[in-house]
């Protein structure tokens, strides 16, 4: 018997791969798409069974081959662009693939956690897990939101567990090769590394410059929750942030000061970084107005309901641990 991880080369997959291994399980099947090739040194530190490409894991499925050959199923496996304008390929990647592995679970009665995205609520300022707050901004966000509508439907009547999580802001190791979907503190942490400054937006949406507020979330927070349910075996649609909303400017002020202790200098205000030119504020993206959450919380009541008493890490702490990761 397997667990199959989708997305395994990726962020929150290799993580989940890695905690996997941590609590002893091996028999993995790991699944991706290795286009990019560099997205495998994710994994080079971990050990799996099996590795399968995205068609060919497919292919075994409509098969029958993985017929009672399977525990669990942690489905990443998605386009995360949130700048990806080719909706045929958006919905094909998230939406379709999802639905093949719902169909599959519900018929071999396996476990089924996915990834879903904090960007179903869009610009609005109620983030719960009902359908009069969800209101995507572009074509990642509607892909997760369909998918979930489809979840809503089947649940009532699933036999196996079917868990999905609402990511907010995550951030941490294994993210490297996103690129520009990185997180913040990432690009940050090279920024400063590089330059010795980092860069914010200006104000926008009613904000002050830096002062956009986002639910940041330690991957290794994301892990303990899946980990968590796989244990629990509880159902539902689920938020997965902190439950508190951070300014970018603390953010930043975290990652560099993460990155001045490591070198032996003390800890600076907001306000200092910017009087110094080490936080600079850019012009607010044309491309991005109207597509923007500038401020998002999870509720957790839900998360909190189905049982997990986990706590989240602050912006400090999780930056903190992420900076001497990186600095390696």
């Amino acid at each position: 018997m397997y667990y199959v991880v989708t997305g395994a080369c990726g962020f929150i997959g290799a993580n989940l791969v890695k905690a996997l291994n941590e609590r002893g399980i091996s028999d993995i099947i790991a699944v991706d798409n290795l286009t990019h090739a560099d997205k495998f040194l994710n994994l080079a530190d971990c050990e799996i069974a099996d590795y399968l490409d995205k068609h060919e894991f497919l292919g075994l499925i409509e098969n029958g081959q993985l017929d009672g050959g399977v525990d669990a199923i942690l489905h990443q496996g998605a386009c995360s662009d949130t700048m990806e304008t080719d909706g045929r390929y958006m919905m094909a990647n998230n939406y379709r693939f999802s639905l093949a592995l719902l169909d599959f679970c519900a018929e071999q009665e396996t476990p089924f956690l996915y990834a879903s995205s904090a960007s179903v609520y869009g610009g609005g300022g109620v983030f719960r897990e009902e359908r009069e707050f969800e209101s995507p901004l572009n074509v990642y966000g509607y892909s997760k939101f369909l998918f979930d509508q489809v979840v809503r439907r089947r649940l009532p009547g699933a036999d196996s567990q079917v868990a999905g999580f609402r990511y907010f802001n995550v951030y941490g190791p294994r993210e490297q090769h996103k690129g520009r979907m990185a997180s913040v503190a990432f690009h940050h942490f090279n920024q400063y590394r590089a330059s010795g400054r980092v860069r914010l937006f200006e104000g926008y949406g009613g904000y002050g410059n830096g002062e956009q507020r986002r639910d940041f979330v330690y991957v290794g927070d994301v892990v303990k929750v899946n980990m968590d349910f796989l244990e629990s075996q509880a159902s539902g649609i689920f938020n997965l942030g902190t439950g508190r909303a951070q300014s970018f400017n603390e953010l930043a002020a975290a990652t560099v000061n993460a990155c001045r202790a490591l070198e032996g200098k003390p800890a600076l205000a907001v306000g200092e970084l910017v009087a110094q030119g080490i936080i600079e504020y850019i012009p607010f993206p044309e491309a991005l107005k109207g597509k923007y959450q500038s401020f998002t919380e999870a509720d957790l009541s839900g998360l909190r309901a189905a049982g997990y008493r986990g706590n989240f890490a602050t912006v400090e702490e999780g930056v903190a641990e992420y900076v001497g990761w990186l600095a390696r």
